[in-house]
């Protein structure tokens, strides 16, 4: 097929849009961690680009879109981008080798944030290579390979809610269990160190969606116009849906809660934006924020510590969407017809098959992997480490210098000011000791030889 140089620039840019969600993660993560723990979750974001982007294309691009094994797998024909075609629809085939790459660097890296503060950084690294390989290329091959059995069962995800949310929404559950509990979980406060680094993070993952989702159409055409439309109508929604959820059961409406409630819309919207109409993205918006918003709160009935709520956002929003498609279905934008539209049960069937198999296969591989390295190599930092935080235990840095550093004037030795009276040492609060509503930066006090504060 020829190739169109309109459809090439879109998926281009697509492209570089899905890359800047990492980034646009890592930022909504590492504002909801404590301080002494902000470099450790940017460095496992920013690390699982640098290790994905190789496994991708050396071996697992081939194994989720090579020629199909038995529904399963593909095979290692394009082993290093080797034999690969010229095109790929209208598109070459190494734009769509990159843009199925960036689906394939952000999904490992949903998974650290039910597993924020606690993991070993090299532990984490050989789980990422494992789970790409084992996990997250045979899931892709399912759903969008040709001859992947789920895809050829004629289930729909338009832009990764099984292949990505569901998947890693119950890979971050799993690996939760076997990394056990934050220390002091639940009974010693763990509140967010900078909610506006965290809204800033939602608003670049906002921005990038609309690569990730309008870029799933390949082309720069009305099915990528309605995916991009659908995906701003439903985080819209589900924005709303989840403040008024907060406002009705707390009283009040968070800035916390209207980021997550943004990522949900985003989540749920992402399996349907290119098979559903205005109505079918609203409804998705508003059911995705409102369960979303009720299901975080079950970890603390299930004493499950998913630090940063990947499952009650990621996995319950992929499943939302996925399933919604059921009946929001419509052909008149793309795919079949669903219940509300005179389709019938049969694409709800084939859906709700779809997420069943592919939280099953996570779940149990994503454990498997988990434990195994848990009892070899061990997966969770020790107590102490933990205590003093993963960025100065892990990485020797830390995310804030509250330490004013003090050096001795000319003609002074540095124990006397210039008025020959002593000067005290300054008191610092050391990174991670700030208590709620504090910030990322905590006081730094220094005490003047009249006993007054600087």
């Amino acid at each position: 097929m020829h190739i169109n140089t309109g459809d090439t620039a879109w998926i281009l840019a697509s492209t570089a849009l899905v890359l800047l969600m990492t980034p646009g993660l890592a930022l909504f993560y590492g504002g909801m961690v404590r301080a002494k723990n902000v470099l450790g979750m940017l460095m496992q974001n920013f690390a699982a680009i640098g290790v994905v982007s190789l496994v991708w294309v050396w071996l697992t691009y081939s194994l989720a879109f090579g020629p199909d094994n038995g529904g399963l797998i593909g095979n290692f024909n394009f082993f290093g981008l080797s034999n690969t075609d010229n095109a790929s629809g209208t598109i070459p085939t190494l734009v769509f080798v990159a843009f199925q790459l960036m689906f394939a660097v952000i999904t490992p890296a949903l998974i650290t944030g039910s597993s924020a503060d606690r993991l070993k950084f090299g532990s984490f690294i050989i789980f990422i290579i494992a789970w790409s390989v084992l996990v997250y290329a045979p899931v892709a091959h399912w759903v969008w390979a040709a001859g992947g059995w789920i895809h050829d069962r004629g289930a729909e995800d338009f832009a990764g809610g099984t292949v990505v949310h569901i998947n890693a929404g119950v890979a971050g559950l799993a690996v939760a269990m076997v990394v056990g509990k934050r220390q002091g979980w639940p009974k010693r406060p763990m509140v967010p160190h900078n909610v506006p680094m965290t809204l800033l993070g939602a608003g670049l993952l906002w921005f990038g969606w609309f690569g990730f989702n309008a870029g799933s159409a390949l082309g720069a055409n009305n099915l990528a116009a309605n995916a991009f439309i659908n995906t701003n109508t439903a985080t819209a929604a589900a924005l709303l849906a989840w403040i008024l959820v907060e406002k009705l059961t707390n009283g009040k409406c968070t800035t916390l809660g209207a980021a997550s409630g943004a990522v949900a819309g985003l989540v749920a919207i992402t399996p349907a934006c290119g098979f559903v109409n205005i109505l079918g993205s609203t409804v998705i918006g508003v059911a995705a924020g409102a369960l979303c918003a009720l299901a975080v709160r079950l970890k603390y009935r299930l004493k499950l510590d998913d630090a940063l709520d990947v499952g009650g956002v990621h996995f319950v929003g992929g499943v939302v969407g996925a399933l919604l498609i059921g009946f929001f279905g419509t052909a008149a934008v793309g795919g079949v017809d669903g219940v509300f539209y005179h389709g019938g049960w049969a694409l709800l069937g084939r859906q709700g098959l779809a997420v069943v198999a592919v939280t099953a296969y996570s779940f149990i591989m994503s454990w498997l992997i988990a434990m195994a390295i848990h009892k070899t190599i061990g997966f969770r930092v020790t107590p102490e480490q933990e205590e003093l935080g993963m960025d100065l235990a892990l990485h020797a840095e830390t995310a804030y210098e509250l330490s004013p550093s003090f050096t001795a004037s000319a003609g002074h030795s540095g124990a006397h000011g210039d008025n020959g009276t002593a000067e005290p040492e300054p008191v610092a609060v050391p990174v991670g000791t700030a208590t709620a509503g504090t910030g990322p930066v905590a006081a730094v006090i220094t005490a003047t030889a009249d006993g007054g504060a600087a």
